[in-house]
């Protein structure tokens, strides 16, 4: 299908309607990551959606868009996979939500295990925080210590300790969070000496994906000497994979740096849409993973773990990352060569398969959200200043329709700006 250039009248009715009965019934009308309102969002940007398929999705008032968020990221193979909606119906008809677990889990941990390089054992729960927050509580329990060393601004879930926003939370919830700055190998031994001999985790993003800045990739002598430090210390190193698993490397992000974690935390794209985390690690920490006490009425649930053995097995048969990637080149340069063309530079940093638009001398994201504001009235979703995703539905041919559209948002822009507007 054809994509028109020109923005059309986008119907916004149902969607104000949606805002307007939230706001009464739910704190804020939305909370989180999900909330859009005019400081995290465009103008254009829907709050409500119906329905996706593949690499597009319909929001409440049934405009269509090509979606470059998946979700904010748990949209691995496109909305509404054939493949994994199939493994989740037939699991569905047998039962989800039993007494104890289906066979499933045992399955998807024989496959997690089997597919990662650093994992001999699995645990399931329903979100990243989940995940991230057993890690750190095996950590303790495994070493006796109390310090987690994490990224200065790096985000690992909405628990306490890992929260962006203070509300509600103590400073001794805080208290044993270290800081380091993210690729500076002196900054984090020091972080370490600090805290001597209480170090019980380093908890770290495979690269920095920070919202609002440029994405940085990992330096890989950070990540080694994030490895020997923790190793030296005996500390344990988590990798979060929550945001990245299976988008950069199906073995685990630092497996092709030679690179290994103690423990590696996943959930976003595990079962491509369906709601699960996972923890794995490594033999080492087996013992303390199974003296926690961690559980939750619905983390065994069956239908997730149907949907994400069959997103998993896909996605390794297909090699995910790699496919994404000629479609996430030509977004990338075909996006930078129109900003420069109309005088509004801007880079997609970090990986392609997740890249952030970043605009020069935009230091207040106006010309971010102008541009994204243009985009969404002609159907394309695209983020001001958190990761966007690709999924692999994404195709080459998709991408040169959707860069003739933003060639039209990226004039808007420019035009308004010789304007003064």
């Amino acid at each position: 299908m054809t994509l028109a250039a020109d923005p059309p009248l986008r119907r916004s009715r149902h969607d104000r309607e949606l805002r307007g009965r939230a706001a009464k019934v739910i704190p804020g009308g939305m909370y989180g990551h999900m909330l859009a309102n005019e400081r995290t969002m465009p103008p254009s940007f829907p709050q409500f959606w119906a329905r996706g398929e593949g690499a597009h999705t319909w929001d409440a008032d049934g405009n269509r868009y090509v979606d470059f968020l998946c979700a904010f990221g748990p949209m691995l193979l496109g909305h509404r996979n054939p493949l994994v909606d199939d493994a989740a119906s037939r699991q569905a008809a047998m039962g989800d939500t039993l007494s104890g677990p289906s066979p499933r889990m045992v399955e998807l941990a024989e496959l997690l295990t089997s597919a990662i390089g650093h994992a001999d054992w699995a645990m399931f729960a329903k979100n990243g925080t989940d995940a991230t927050s057993t890690a750190v509580r095996i950590a303790r329990a495994a070493t006796g210590r109390t310090k987690l060393l994490k990224a200065a601004v790096a985000y690992h879930g909405a628990n306490d300790w890992f929260t962006p926003r203070y509300a509600g939370v103590t400073p001794q919830d805080r208290a044993n969070i270290v800081e380091f700055a993210y690729n500076d190998p002196a900054s984090l031994e020091a972080a370490a000496a600090a805290h001597d001999g209480d170090v019980a985790a380093i908890i770290v993003a495979p690269f920095r994906h920070d919202a609002f800045v440029a994405q940085e990739p990992v330096d890989p002598a950070f990540a080694r000497a994030a490895r020997a430090l923790a190793t030296r210390i005996g500390a344990v190193l988590v990798l979060d994979e929550v945001r990245t698993g299976f988008r950069l490397d199906v073995r685990g992000a630092w497996e092709g740096l030679g690179v290994r974690p103690d423990m590696t935390a996943f959930s976003k794209a595990l079962a491509n849409g369906y709601p699960i985390a996972a923890l794995v690690g490594a033999d080492a920490l087996r013992a303390a993973a199974s003296e926690i006490y961690v559980t939750g009425s619905f983390w065994y649930s069956a239908v997730p773990m149907a949907a994400a053995i069959a997103t998993v097995q896909h996605a390794i048969e297909i090699d995910a990352p790699a496919l994404m990637k000629e479609p996430g080149e030509r977004f990338r340069a075909g996006l930078e060569a129109q900003g420069d063309r109309y005088g509004l530079p801007v880079r997609l940093t970090g990986p392609v398969q997740m890249p952030l638009l970043i605009f020069a001398d935009d230091p207040d994201k106006s010309t971010a959200f102008a541009f994204t504001d243009a985009a969404a009235r002609r159907g394309v979703l695209l983020h001001p200043w958190h990761n966007m995703f690709l999924s692999t539905a994404h195709t080459v041919e998709l991408v040169d329709e959707v860069l003739t559209l933003t060639d039209a948002a990226f004039a808007e822009v420019a035009a308004a700006r010789r304007a003064g507007s």
